[in-house]
């Protein structure tokens, strides 16, 4: 019987939309979800929408609706993101069905029962924003903690018993009961209940909206109580199954709902009635947008579904990998020390750099070599030594990652072992071993094809669809079962491949909108015949840059009769070079050949496309260019003269 791995996932507000920085703990459950899933466990997935609370009800009022419609309608939203972004969850708690009310009162009433609630009144303020109590020592210039503004109560209300945990609290940390990822985060929990723990106003009176105290109508549970009581109710407590699912074998939250909720409180209540508490607890930082936390009632959010449909149109790209390019940028740079920053162009400075020209040029090069080099099959020979070790790294790097939950780690490893790649691939030089007849030609095809191959189940957590493009290129089924990275029957000898398409084709910056059209091409004009050439200095001469070049991408410029589009390294340097040679020259034709640039040439543009540099090329008898290289290999970036 498979092992049983539970992931529970801190569940958003309804009071507006879903945007990237509470996106991001949902991504986080199903990233983990699906390499546990790829683990063949069994994985239990929990999401969900908190519907109760004071701020519920304003916004609902504010938007002249009834809470009931108000709530249905924006939690049926979340929905729709949840889908899009592909969560693949298994249960979707509401906090206003009738199993979580029955599990939010069987628990009340049972910590009522054991002596861990009691009456009293409540004095204090509170941040209707955040649905929290605080202190007048706690304000920060009439504020809360996170700048919101405060309103007093004074009522009656139900408390928990807080205090009384503090030392069952420190055992279970100390004992490693719990665990908080990462280990900083746990310090300062510590820290705050070595402060002194206080009992906890855990009701509201009723408004006419959320959860009744059993017994006690005049009341509702208040909102942070009931809402961490969701990921119980997930797995079917009080009834049902409960035993197989819980405890939860990792639990994902932003750090700002860690310290008095997430480490302190809801531990707290599952003690007082017998139930472990979570294994982990996974708190990421924020994603900053505007130097500032990503926050709806502060304007600063960036909702994700419209950020996919601008990108899948700037980028050309359907929009199920558009939604991959987002995932992969929100698990890449998740904090956990540190907080991450969203920006519009850092968004597409990591989609060119890790998805377009890192990931998709090692899926292009590998599988057009292949069909130059070994007939579009994959060879039978061994994958070379150092591929073997590569993988097995990148593998084991992999797998420490996610048993840590540092998915910005797991995402780090797959892409290093992409860069690998690139420089075997420019080392071993398939080219060149072509040209010579190199025996060791088909293993080094292999090699890169069983790279890719690695690559493409590393990044399936994050990026299914990209994964499954992949896949469907290299002839093969999608890879679902993690033993099988890095094995020869996940890549067998024999499998035809299929044809390389971009999958990340490179995102081009838009001109200006007065230049955003594309200039039609200027009709040719026949050659004349050349006039012999002034005599120059040799001191002229040394003002042209000469320098070898290797293509590493190329494809046809759109629209155009001649025009091909090259991704041509110069040593270190990636240059992309427009250049009129598609008549003679195919993109398999091209890719890994070595070039002669003219490397000081001003750029220019060719149909709205940036050219970075020229290619040396010798007319044939119609005028169509004969690309000039070195008679045999020369290092790559090394001066012609």
């Amino acid at each position: 019987m498979s092992r049983r791995f539970t992931i529970m996932t801190a569940i958003p507000y309804v009071n507006g939309m879903l945007h990237i920085g509470n996106s991001l703990t949902t991504l986080a459950g199903d990233v983990t979800a699906r390499y546990h899933r790829m683990l063949g466990e069994d994985v239990w997935f929990q999401v969900g929408t908190d519907e109760n609370g004071t701020k519920i009800r304003e916004a609902a009022e504010r938007a002249g609706e009834d809470p009931h419609a108000f709530v249905d309608k924006i939690a049926g939203r979340f929905v729709d993101v949840f889908r899009e972004l592909k969560v693949s969850h298994d249960d979707l708690v509401r906090t206003t069905e009738p199993r979580h009310v029955r599990a939010s009162q069987e628990l009340f009433r049972q910590l009522q029962a054991n002596g861990h609630i009691y009456t009293g009144t409540y004095e204090g303020w509170y941040d209707v924003t955040t649905e929290t109590y605080f202190k007048e020592e706690d304000l920060v210039d009439g504020k809360s903690p996170d700048g919101n503004e405060v309103r007093w109560i004074s009522e009656q209300n139900y408390f928990f018993k807080l205090s009384g945990f503090q030392d069952a609290l420190l055992a279970a940390y100390a004992e490693g009961k719990i665990k908080v990822v990462p280990e900083a985060r746990q310090n300062e929990v510590l820290s705050f209940i070595n402060q002194g723990l206080r009992d906890v106003c855990i009701s509201r009176s009723n408004t006419g909206w959320g959860i009744p105290v059993p017994g006690d109508e005049s009341q509702v549970i208040y909102v942070w109580f009931d809402a961490l009581i969701n990921y119980i109710t997930s797995c079917d407590w009080p009834d049902g199954d409960f035993g197989s699912k819980w405890p939860a074998d990792v639990q994902w939250l932003g750090k700002d709902i860690l310290t008095r909720f997430h480490a302190t409180l809801w531990p707290a209540m599952l003690m007082g009635v017998g139930l472990e508490p979570p294994k982990v607890v996974a708190a990421h930082a924020w994603v900053l947008f505007g130097g500032e936390k990503i926050s709806k009632s502060k304007g600063t959010a960036v909702e994700p579904l419209p950020l996919v449909a601008e990108f899948s149109e700037k980028a050309g790209i359907s929009s199920a990998l558009a939604v991959d390019a987002l995932r992969f940028w929100l698990v890449s740079t998740m904090g956990f020390e540190n907080d991450s920053t969203f920006t519009y162009d850092e968004f597409d400075r990591r989609y060119n750099a890790d998805l377009a020209n890192d990931f998709g040029n090692a899926l292009n090069r590998s599988l057009s070599m292949a069909h130059k080099f070994v007939g579009g099959v994959v060879p039978s020979e061994a994958v070379e030594a150092e591929a073997v070790m590569a993988i097995a790294a990148a593998k084991e790097a992999y797998e420490k990652a996610m048993d840590g939950y540092r998915l910005e780690q797991a995402a780090d490893a797959a892409i290093g072992l992409i860069r690998w790649l690139n420089k075997y691939i420019d080392v071993r030089a398939p080219w060149a071993l072509a040209k010579n007849a190199d025996p060791a030609l088909p293993g080094v095809v292999r090699s890169m094809l069983a790279c890719v191959r690695a690559a493409e189940a590393m990044v399936r957590p994050m990026m299914p669809d990209a994964a499954d493009a992949v896949a469907a290129q290299l002839g093969v089924a999608p890879t679902l079962t993690w033993s099988l990275v890095g094995t020869e029957e996940s890549l067998p000898g024999g499998t035809a491949l299929g044809q390389p398409v971009p999958v990340f084709p490179r995102l081009e910056v838009k001109p200006a909108a007065s230049a955003a059209k594309p200039q039609p091409e200027p009709k040719p004009e026949k050659k004349k015949p050349m006039e012999a050439p002034a005599v120059i200095e040799f001191a002229d001469f040394m003002k042209v840059q000469l320098r070898v070049g290797r293509v590493i991408e190329a494809e046809p410029v759109e629209g155009s009769e001649k025009l091909m589009k090259l991704q041509v390294r110069i040593g270190d340097e990636p240059r992309q070079i427009i250049a009129g040679i598609k008549k003679k020259y195919t993109a398999m034709d091209l890719i890994g050949r070595q070039v002669i640039v003219v490397a000081n040439l001003k750029p220019a543009k060719l149909m709205g496309l940036e050219s970075q540099g020229m290619l040396l090329a010798a007319d044939d008898e119609d005028g169509n260019a004969i690309l000039l290289q070195p008679e045999h290999e020369a290092p790559d970036g090394s001066n012609v003269h």
